[in-house]
């Protein structure tokens, strides 16, 4: 037998032994995946695999042997991996100018925010001091794009955040808040009318009564100013809208719930008293958070560097306390 006979002898048995392999194991496969039920779940990995595989099989065979999944599947995996590969998104550069760094541009939009009046130019020129170097344009574009109007328009506009911060020195707020006091007529509620200076935020607690009438209303004014011969100009603000009157909703929350939320009040003078003793506490030994977390009017024995022992004093039966060293 010739070497041409016997290559063919010998391929041939090759390939009988690879059907016969194959064919078992699809066989096996069809036996083992009739006793699966569901869906099998593949991963990316295991899917890029078959899809190779399939792509070389060709459709025909794949009708044979596939059947996890449909042949059209399979191919259908490998023509998104082709174009996964050759998709050059990645390695492409975005024409135009280059993007703008996200720290710059956070601050641009606080400078806007900050300044109403300041126009484009204006920032740029605030920019360069900070060794940045922005066009008036890209300016316009963020400030567009976060809708923070030009200027112009900006400027005609004022939020009560920068009224109040503007006028913190020369505004006085006033509110009304109630407490349930118990008389021999029963449980009447009194209403308490204060001021709170917004800048140091010192209090002033105006009159407590139980019928807040015009006549009343009348003789507070006169005790506290002459409002109209002093020029205040009086702002009425709308009803149920905290954030406009924020500094004395956050001084009715702190004598509420400090004070006379804890304490059942016997008669008009009980309540003045507590007033009296929460006033003193919220002043000269209560820190505040909203003024750098210190006292607002330290008296003048906190002020003296003292070495004594430190003594816990309360008011209100130790409903309000605070700390402080002896006198030496």
């Amino acid at each position: 037998m010739d070497w041409k006979h016997l290559l063919a002898y010998i391929t041939g048995s090759v390939d009988q032994e690879l059907l016969l392999r194959n064919e078992y194991l699809v066989t096996e496969h069809l036996l083992l995946r009739q006793q699966i039920t569901g869906r099998i779940q593949l991963s990316d990995a295991e899917r890029k695999t078959l899809a190779e595989i399939g792509k070389h099989l060709g459709k025909q065979a794949l009708a044979e042997v596939a059947a996890i999944v449909k042949p059209a599947t399979i191919l259908a995996w490998h023509r998104k991996l082709v174009a996964q590969k050759f998709d050059g998104s990645r390695q492409r550069q975005s024409s135009g100018l280059p993007k703008i760094d996200p720290a710059l541009e956070a601050l641009i939009v606080r400078m806007a925010q900050e300044n109403r009046s300041w126009g484009y130019d204006r920032i740029v020129g605030a920019l360069a001091n900070l060794d940045y170097k922005v066009s008036g344009q890209t300016v316009g574009n963020i400030l567009k794009r976060h809708g923070i109007p030009p200027a112009p328009e900006r400027k005609t506009t004022t939020t009560w955040k920068e009224f109040i911060r503007t006028h913190m020195e020369v505004l006085v707020a006033t509110d009304f808040f109630t407490a349930e006091v118990w008389t021999l007529g029963g449980l009447v509620t009194y209403y308490v009318l204060f001021f709170i200076h917004l800048s140091s935020r010192k209090v002033h607690v105006a009159g407590v009564t139980p019928h807040p009438d015009e006549q009343w209303m009348k003789q507070v004014a006169r005790n506290v100013t002459m409002i109209n011969a002093a020029g205040v100009k009086r702002v009425v603000l709308p009803p149920r809208s905290p954030n406009v009157n924020a500094y004395t909703e956050r001084w009715i929350r702190s004598v509420k719930e400090e004070c006379l939320a804890r304490l059942i009040l016997f008669g008009e003078k009980v309540l003045q008293h507590a007033l009296t003793e929460c006033g003193t506490h919220y002043h000269h030994e209560r820190n505040h958070q909203g003024k750098g977390n210190v006292l607002l009017f330290p008296s003048s024995s906190a002020d003296c560097e003292s070495q004594g022992p430190i003594q816990c004093r309360e008011r209100l039966g130790g409903l309000l306390q605070y700390y402080e060293r002896e006198a030496a």
